[in-house]
C-alpha cells in the first residue's frame, strides 16, 4: 500500500487544480496576455507542485521508511537512499 493512500483524495483535488491553473497558462500564452502575468501564474504552479512533492515525500518518509526500519537495518538504508535521491531530484528542479 502506498504511504499517501489516506491522503489520495487530497493530492488528487490538488492535482486537478493544478491540471486546471496550467490549462489557464496555454489560454493565457494563445490569448497574448502580458509575459509577467503568464510567469506569475507559472510560478503559482511550481508552488502548488512543490507543495504536493513535500507531501508526498512526508508521506513516504512516514510510511515506507519507517515501516522499512521496522523490517530490517537493510531495508532501511534502501529506502533512505531512495529518499535521498528523491530529495536531490526536487532540489535541483
Amino acid at each position: 500500500m502506498a504511504g499517501y493512500s489516506g491522503s489520495k483524495d487530497d493530492y488528487l483535488r490538488r492535482l486537478r487544480r493544478v491540471e486546471g491553473q496550467v490549462r489557464g497558462i496555454a489560454r493565457m500564452v494563445e490569448d497574448d496576455t502580458y509575459c509577467i502575468d503568464i510567469l506569475t501564474q507559472v510560478s503559482a504552479v511550481t508552488r502548488a507542485l512543490q507543495a504536493v512533492s513535500l507531501g508526498l515525500l512526508e508521506d513516504h518518509i512516514g510510511h515506507c521508511i519507517v515501516e522499512a526500519a521496522r523490517e530490517s537495518d537493510a531495508a532501511a538504508d534502501a529506502k533512505v537512499t531512495e529518499a535521498a535521491a528523491a530529495i536531490a531530484r526536487l532540489v535541483r528542479s
